[in-house]
């Protein structure tokens, strides 16, 4: 199942891997602002004759062509950057950009999937099928996979497959349990009017605050007392805008928040309820409420022939020491976005090794990856792809 040449190869470009990663790493792009990133990519396949389009704005859609017929399977790699401060300020790819920064391993992702196209392009003459590569933007705001699955990114694709580089395990470890093992994430807007008055005078209003307060209080009852304890769901309040100063009575409040589960039912149940306890709130109070529930990504569910792949691959490839079964996570991942189209399974490989300070959390401002995991991550994605399409 391993292909040697493809090992060996992703072993000779090891040190170009990481260069790659870290010049993305020091020219972080923002969600669809991905312009250099994707120019960077649509040069380097060029020199490799990988035949590719540029996706609308950004984002690059390519196709490795195998030398036999046979199916196609999707490799993604997401490539955009957050706005968080870097804090690592003595790295020597630090980010040159105040206020953007990787801090979620993207650079990683879309370096690995490169050097993965590489090799594979190496070995095509003895591919049957082919491998379609998608360079994606915009995973950060859940748009992303949305506008590559319009844009045809997995048309005539019969299996797709992603990866994560995760701070929270161990270097090298790969894990894809079957089933699920990202959290849908959605968004909600909560917003209540009463009626503002002087702060003497409460009895003469209808305090926004007050109503807002009670909603805030009572809306994590839908979790703790509506929800099948055997589906984990979290309901969390992350905004409250209340009031104008200190001596007014709030006519507005606006509330901002996130619901993740991993069952559909479960998650239309919350959104449902979320509804009708700001209703219920706003009623006994005497205001009006209007509620914005927006669905963001849906949940990563592995497909298990996809994830027992994973596992083979990644025990032949590196050792049966290697396969790992991370919990699932309540963060959220647009990679569902293909997985609502084509059967397939998204790993996590680890790059945590507090030898070399890398077990921050994703998101945080001293986050980095260990390198050593780059290799593991582009030898997964080829071997992959090899084992997909000649099994």
């Amino acid at each position: 199942m391993i292909n040697e040449k493809i090992k060996q190869a992703i072993q000779q470009y090891s040190e170009e891997l990481t260069a790659i990663r870290r010049k993305l790493h020091s020219e972080p792009e923002l969600s669809w602002e991905e312009e250099n990133t994707t120019a960077f990519v649509c040069d380097y396949l060029e020199n490799l004759g990988i035949s590719y389009r540029r996706a609308v704005p950004t984002g690059v859609i390519a196709t490795i062509e195998g030398g036999k017929p046979g199916k196609t399977v999707a490799l993604r790699g997401d490539m955009d950057a957050l706005s968080v401060e870097e804090l690592n300020k003595d790295l020597p790819y630090a980010s040159k950009t105040d206020g953007k920064m990787h801090a979620c391993g993207h650079d990683a992702h879309t370096a690995m999937l490169l050097i993965a196209a590489k090799a594979l392009n190496e070995s095509k003459e003895e591919l049957p099928g082919n491998v379609r590569l998608l360079f994606q933007p915009a995973e950060e705001v859940a748009e992303g996979a949305k506008a590559f699955v319009k844009q045809g990114a997995v048309d005539g694709v019969d299996n797709v497959f992603g990866i994560h580089i995760w701070s929270q395990m161990p270097t090298n470890k790969v894990s894809c349990p079957a089933g699920p093992s990202f959290a849908s994430a959605d968004l909600f807007t909560v917003t209540f009017k009463g009626r503002g008055g002087h702060g003497a005078l409460p009895h003469a209003c209808i305090d926004a605050a007050i109503v807002a307060s009670s909603f805030v209080m009572n809306v994590q009852t839908i979790v703790s007392r509506t929800v099948d304890t055997l589906n984990p769901a979290v309901l969390t309040v992350g905004k409250m805008t209340v009031g104008t100063r200190f001596n007014v009575i709030a006519e507005n409040a606006v509330i901002e928040g996130t619901v993740r589960c991993f069952d559909p039912q479960t998650r239309d149940h919350i959104e449902a309820q979320l509804k009708h306890y700001a209703e219920q709130a706003a009623a006994m109070y005497g205001a009006t409420v209007k509620v914005d529930y927006i669905r963001g990504t849906q949940a990563v569910n592995n497909d298990e022939y996809s994830a027992k792949l994973v596992q083979k691959v990644a025990a032949e490839a590196f050792g049966a020491d290697a396969v790992y079964f991370e919990k699932p996570t309540m963060g959220g991942e647009d990679f569902s976005e293909y997985m609502a189209e084509v059967p397939g399974s998204f790993a996590l490989v680890g790059s945590g090794n507090p030898e070399k300070d890398t077990e921050w959390a994703h998101h945080h401002g001293k986050f980095n990856i260990d390198e050593d995991a780059l290799v593991t991550g582009a030898e997964l994605y080829a071997q992959y792809a090899w084992a997909y399409l000649t099994e």
